[in-house]
């Protein structure tokens, strides 16, 4: 299990993808790429796709994504993408209430209790009380790292 903390974009490619059955149909697939800016997010994505896809595709959208950190996996079997919403606890030391900031990670992991399970391993490591808010899966069919 690794980490990375940098800026990622959620891209929406849309092309004709080759079914079981041989017949031709029109989707819509989700992936996270590393970037700076839009334009890099759309340079990135192309580059990437242009290995995977043969015909023509479109890329429908780029957001910002609500997470900065990405937690990989090195087991095979991890190929889902969950999103992970913590809540970390920290006192207020004038008040002394408890105050709470979101945080959203991405986690690559086999299984809902894997991905728990890994957001528990790394955040153990941390001297940060935290509550687990959600995890749930996402339609990210992958995510893509600069190589440079």
């Amino acid at each position: 299990m690794r980490s990375k903390t940098t800026s990622w974009f959620e891209t929406k490619i849309r092309y004709d993808k080759t079914m079981e059955d041989g017949r031709n149909k029109k989707v819509t697939e989700v992936y996270t790429v590393e970037a700076l800016s839009f334009t890099e997010a759309e340079n990135a994505i192309t580059e990437e796709m242009s290995h995977y896809i043969s015909g023509e595709f479109d890329v429908k959208a780029i957001t910002r994504a609500p997470y900065g950190e990405i937690f990989f996996s090195d087991a095979d079997s991890d190929d889902k993408w969950y999103r992970a919403k913590l809540a970390f606890i920290t006192i207020d030391e004038k008040t002394e209430k408890e105050k709470r900031s979101n945080v959203v990670y991405l986690v690559q992991a086999e299984s809902l209790d894997k991905a728990r399970q890994y957001v528990k391993d790394v955040m153990i490591k941390t001297m940060i009380d935290y509550e687990v808010v959600s995890i749930s899966e996402t339609p990210i069919m992958d995510v893509f790292e600069k190589t440079k």
